[in-house]
């Protein structure tokens, strides 16, 4: 595979900058596409995103800076998508050049709604990306960890061996080790179902429920997630890998976790409303419980923890009334 492919970051929230941060230390330039002009216009002249990682200093020199996503595509051979996924839909619609020919790479760690598909298939389906052009760049790794550049993992998952090379070489420094593996879609509904049990990590803690019990519950998460992956795609994978448990774990005990965060309020007695409106980040996990929960319908797998948050969050049940009947599900 050639060296000098050029890659463009679609998104300007946290792990959109923390994935520029990672491609500056290795391309001369990247493009990077985000919505907001104030965002843009303050990275050009103060060097750093003034809404996520605001620590981040830039080398402005090395980015192509844009608030159109055509421009953004046009310079890059390897498309890195990093916006939430209930906005996908609408950026691609503002698309005028093909993807015909380009590398996606999926950060995104949720369902898009409106197909009820992960990433990786939603480009497949849709825009007839073949599976060798795609790839998922999963954790266990925190944004804000990597702005202080704090040692951390990556996981880079692609049918073709040889790309899931390139761009874990071109996301590797001497603070991110990234690894590859060629369980696409296993690595990528491990990224989705994660967060909804960092929301169950959350409501617990919300609640008032100790250590002693998390530990329980990301027990019984861990298991819970195998059993849904291998319904939707069965290979051989050891659940107990850093893309899968790894990733499980600091979303479910990390302070940086915004869906923890976001199942803590819930579980204090906020609203889905209130809570969202309090937290200037979207949390992946709410819009991919209800996606789960409705796609395990026909799967049917054990699903115990799904169910008891998209009940609270989507039937208005009450927290404490869910987990309660929750804890006699768990061993």
């Amino acid at each position: 595979m050639e060296n000098n492919k050029k890659f463009a970051v679609i998104g300007g929230g946290s792990w959109a900058t923390a994935i520029a941060k990672m491609l500056c230390e290795n391309q001369e330039k990247i493009a990077w596409y985000m919505r907001s002009t104030y965002a843009l216009e303050h990275l050009k002249h103060q060097k750093h995103n003034p809404n996520y990682l605001s620590s981040v200093a830039f080398d402005i020199n090395k980015l192509q800076l844009t608030n159109d996503i055509n421009e953004a595509v046009a310079f890059a051979d390897v498309v890195i998508f990093a916006i939430p996924s209930a906005f996908l839909k609408d950026e691609l619609e503002k698309m005028t050049v093909s993807l015909e020919g380009k590398i996606i790479f999926s950060a995104i760690k949720g369902i898009v709604p409106e197909t009820s598909l992960i990433v990786g298939e939603h480009f497949h389906k849709m825009y007839s990306i073949p599976y060798e052009n795609i790839g998922v760049i999963t954790g266990p790794c925190h944004a804000e960890e990597v702005a202080m550049e704090r040692l951390s993992y990556l996981t880079i998952a692609c049918a073709d061996k040889e790309k899931a090379k390139y761009v874990a070489k071109n996301l590797s420094s001497y603070y991110i080790k990234a690894k590859t593996s060629d369980d696409i879609i296993g690595t990528e509904y491990a990224a989705v179902l994660k967060n909804i049990y960092s929301i169950a990590a959350g409501i617990a803690h919300g609640l008032g429920y100790g250590d002693n019990f998390q530990a329980v519950l990301m027990s019984n998460a861990i298991r819970e997630m195998k059993r849904f992956i291998k319904k939707v795609h069965r290979m051989k994978r050891n659940i107990n890998n850093s893309a899968y448990l790894g990733d499980l774990l600091v979303t479910g005990y990390s302070v940086f976790s915004r869906n923890r965060m976001f199942g803590n309020m819930i579980g204090k007695g906020y609203t889905v409303k209130s809570a969202q409106m309090e937290m200037s980040m979207v949390a992946e996990g709410y819009y991919a419980s209800k996606s789960a929960y409705n796609l395990n319908l026909d799967y049917k797998a054990k699903t115990p923890i799904i169910n008891a948050v998209y009940e609270i969050l989507y039937e208005g049940k009450e927290a404490k009334e869910v987990f309660k009947k929750l804890t006699e599900k768990l061993d």
